[in-house]
């Protein structure tokens, strides 16, 4: 018998699947909806006779845009399952964008949620044969040529299922092809802060490098509780909200509304997950509104200058923040952007379970990831050991001085779909992925990112400005909500976008707000470097424009 975890990644499922037949694998928060494994085999090896019927051939583009959602799951495991390609589509992209992403994919089907699809026009994704709703059995448009066999078959599938299995759908019947690793399973359209997406071509060896991490770091395992907020979309919550925990026995989850403090704190005390996926705005949010008003209180601050009694302070806090969380939770993973330094040393100091992981799209997505216990602060923890292999590039000295963090390994994409230069531009001849971001790397691995090597900034006088650290600096100061740090002819601006919720709370006019941000920019040299100080503060009027995965579009403020 084959070593589990070195098992091909569709015969992971067929395993898990069968195995963990009577188990609940999906439910839809606040619906009342649960299935077991034995019914999401079944709805997917329903669905693979509908691929048949549709003329779905192995390689097949099969495009998905909607909220995470029980037929999302489906309709991606069946796709991948059944040899097809999966191009899962943000659901908030836009429609001129979403329709590029179909057409550029080349994707033969669409499933979508229905007020999405309201949107869009059908005649302008003209290779798409039928659109399905992820909402109820239905078709929504179908290429008029097909002479509507697809909703003909779709009307009949119940019947069509129980010919094909006349026995019922059992265990014996949860058969996947052996398919080779290096083939595509999924292209993931990026949502680049740098200018339009590129399709990333995720192997099953790239998704499988992924999930075999997860089940051996048994950061999800058979009978445990996840909680799905992050898009399924994203390679993130991906691989270890869904990835991860189907091939184990977990039961996820699924919240398909939009993740608010509110929601969540709801969601987190019902379900009380045992690994919690999250991005850094959630955390930071938790310590700007609840925790950093309480800490600076005066009478707080002076209890937390006596020795004993912080630590009684910090206890409570912890717990506090453990029992919002749902209690039961092994550790929170935080990724997708680097986590605020003020935040992230408050939590160590508090001794708060959580740790920083480090992933791209490009490789499905993780590259960096250390157990809470091992965490190192200021990290984005250990090179996957047996799996990752990174360097640092240009740097004389890679443990102190940075250079361009490259890595190589299982997870590193095939390359960017029909784009061979973007590829080649990041992909080198020996398979070093080119990460664009700027870091240190320890002896043992360890990462520590300093910035990206497209928004880094070269002073005067020769030295390196990564606009990140200084901003992480400026975000915490008073009435600042979020920042931008840009060039501009000579001089460092900062562009701030006010905390007006805060000011609100505070009682503070408008007319204040430049007297007050000149406060902030003295505050905030202090604090740098004498080359990273800004020249001036410049308000903005509206939030930041930014990417679905919620990061600024840069590229719009650097003119």
């Amino acid at each position: 018998m084959r070593d589990m975890f070195s098992e091909n990644l569709l015969q992971i499922y067929a395993s898990s699947f069968r195995k963990n037949w009577e188990l609940p694998v999906l439910s839809e928060f606040g619906s009342g909806q649960t299935m077991t494994y034995a019914d999401l085999a079944r709805r997917i090896g329903a669905m693979h006779l509908l691929f048949k019927e549709c003329g779905v051939k192995r390689g097949d583009k099969i495009a998905l845009m909607g909220k995470n959602s029980i037929g999302w799951v489906v309709t991606y495991m069946a796709t991948i399952t059944y040899g097809a390609v999966i191009v899962p589509v943000l659901h908030d992209f836009n429609v001129q964008d979403a329709q590029h992403i179909i057409n550029h994919s080349e994707s033969v089907l669409l499933f979508i949620n229905e007020a999405i699809f309201d949107n869009m026009e059908f005649e302008k994704i003209p290779n798409v044969k039928a659109v399905m709703s992820l909402d109820r059995r239905a078709i929504l448009a179908e290429h008029p040529a097909s002479n509507h066999t697809v909703r003909k078959f779709l009307d009949r599938l119940p019947e069509k299922v129980r010919r094909a299995y006349p026995h019922g759908f059992t265990t014996a019947d949860v058969d996947y092809p052996y398919i080779d690793e290096d083939t595509i399973a999924e292209i993931n359209y990026t949502s680049g802060t740098t200018g339009f997406s590129k399709g990333v071509m995720l192997t099953l060896r790239n998704l499988g490098g992924n999930v075999r991490f997860g089940m051996q770091s048994r950061l999800h395992y058979r009978g445990s509780r996840a909680l799905s907020f992050l898009p399924l979309a994203h390679a993130y919550g991906c691989a270890f909200d869904m990835l991860v925990p189907l091939a184990v026995g977990t039961h996820v989850t699924l919240l398909g509304k939009l993740p608010t403090p509110k929601l969540l704190l709801k969601a987190f005390a019902e379900v009380k997950p045992n690994l919690i996926i999250c991005v850094p705005l959630i955390l930071e949010k938790i310590y700007r509104n609840k925790l950093r008003p309480v800490l600076e209180k005066p009478s707080v601050r002076r209890l937390l200058r006596l020795p004993g009694v912080n630590q009684v302070i910090y206890r409570k806090i912890r717990n506090q923040l453990i029992e919002a969380f749902g209690g039961e939770f092994e550790e929170v993973i935080v990724g997708g952007a680097p986590l605020n330094h003020e935040v992230e040393e408050f939590l160590h100091r508090i001794k708060f379970p959580f740790t920083v992981g480090y992933g791209m799209t490009e490789c499905g997505p993780l590259i960096s990831y250390t157990p809470w216990r091992k965490f190192i602060v200021g990290s984005s923890g250990r090179t996957l050991p047996h799996i990752m292999h990174s360097k640092i590039a240009g740097s004389p000295d890679p443990v102190n001085t940075p250079g361009e963090i490259c890595v190589r390994g299982e997870n590193v994409m095939k390359g960017y779909f029909k784009n061979p230069d973007a590829t080649e531009a990041v992909l080198d001849s020996e398979g070093w992925l080119h990460t664009g971001d700027m870091g240190t790397r320890s002896d043992d691995g360890t990462i520590f990112i300093r910035g990206r090597y497209k928004t880094m900034i070269l002073s005067a006088n020769g030295q390196n400005i990564y606009p990140e650290e200084i901003e992480a600096k400026l975000n915490n100061m008073p009435y600042v909500s979020e920042s931008l740090i840009v060039e501009r002819g000579k001089h460092l601006v900062a562009l701030v976008y006010p905390d007006y919720e805060a000011m609100d709370r505070d009682h503070i006019s408008n007319e204040r707000l430049p007297e007050l941000m000149e406060q902030v920019r003295t505050d905030l040299n202090t604090l740098v470097a004498p080359y990273e100080r800004v020249d001036r503060i410049q308000l903005i009027a509206n939030e930041f424009e930014k990417t679905p995965k919620r990061s600024i579009k840069r590229y719009l403020y650097n003119a």
